[in-house]
């Protein structure tokens, strides 16, 4: 089986990839970005190619999709402040590239499975619970928001048709991204951590009070996997599966990183209070948690602790930058 990873060269798409080094059901692996690195990442073998290229372009996206036996991630997407800044960019890269996949997928002799990472972004408003389900009213506040909960139906409706075998996670923030912030506003809720473990200083665009839904990175990427694997006459018409969460406040973030800090004897770079209106506004417009019985029953995991989530990026990718 051929696996392709739109969005592949970011760290969910790397982390995936190198779980499924492990598996000998797979002889070929694309990762998929705008840009790519000169030599594959640690942990990857000569079954993995890097491809560059525009995923608003049809030709390229169908260009990857050429076998049948094939699974895709569709992770490539403009983030949220990104999406505000650009709309253009958004719906060329969110929409048209998520349109593009579909449509090289239905192309296909076969149903492709197809896992579509959205977000805890299709929510939004004054009126939103602080707990949603799989019923609650999709009210986005974002371009990027929307753009997600337009895929989320095209997945449920590509799969009513047959066209594909899909199904997507309706992510939490996660954390801890390591390398440098990209233009989510969620950024914060890794920024807190991977700056300070760095020993840098890191300003901090959100009160102290600021909650955030948040999965471990580790268990982001087994839940991603485990969709995939997921048999889909289990999932039923509707393919939205909210994967585990847990809602933190940006002090109970310190908190535990300062914990952890003292017992790994890490001393830790500032942290400086800044709010910005703007950041504030589009996270505090989301929900803080998630009912994920779905994801529970399908045996994808939850993080056992936010101190156990520092511990492995600490163990994965040390405590610099």
């Amino acid at each position: 089986m051929k696996i392709v990873i739109t969005g592949g060269c970011g760290f969910l798409g790397v982390g995936i990839a190198r779980v499924l080094m492990g598996r000998g059901d797979i002889d070929a692996v694309t990762l998929f970005d705008r840009v790519v690195p000169d030599t594959l990442p640690d942990g990857l073998d000569n079954r993995v190619s890097l491809v560059a290229g525009d995923i608003s372009v049809r030709d390229q996206v169908f260009a990857l999709i050429d076998r049948d036996d094939i699974a895709v991630f569709h992770l490539a997407s403009v983030v949220s402040a990104g999406g505000e800044k650009d709309f253009d960019l958004a719906m060329r890269v969110n929409f048209d590239g998520g349109l593009n996949v579909l449509e090289a997928c239905r192309a296909r002799d076969s149903a492709p499975k197809v896992v579509f990472a959205s977000s805890l972004a299709v929510f939004g408003g004054d009126r939103l619970p602080e707990t949603v389900t799989g019923m609650t009213r999709v009210t986005p506040q974002t371009t990027y928001g929307m753009t997600k909960a337009v895929g989320e139906l095209m997945i449920n409706d590509y799969t009513r048709k047959g066209f594909i075998d899909g199904r997507t996670a309706r992510l939490p923030t996660v954390i801890i991204r390591p390398g440098p912030p990209n233009a989510a506003a969620s950024g914060f809720a890794s920024g807190v951590f991977r700056e300070p473990l760095a020993g840098g200083e890191y300003v901090l665009p959100v009160s102290m009070e600021t909650k955030m839904m948040v999965l471990g990175y580790r268990n982001a990427v087994a839940g991603l996997i485990g969709l995939m694997d997921a048999d889909g006459g289990a999932l039923g018409a509707d393919r939205v599966v909210a994967l585990p969460n847990n809602a933190y406040s940006v002090a109970e973030m310190i908190a535990a990183l300062e914990a952890v800090a003292a017992d790994k004897g890490i001393t830790l770079g500032s942290i400086t209070p800044k709010p910005d209106p703007a950041t504030e506004a589009i996270v505090t417009s989301w929900p803080l948690a998630m009912d994920d019985a779905r994801a529970r029953a399908l045996g994808l995991p939850a993080d056992e602790s936010l101190e156990r989530v520092i511990g492995d990026y600490i163990e994965d990718f040390g405590s610099g930058k």
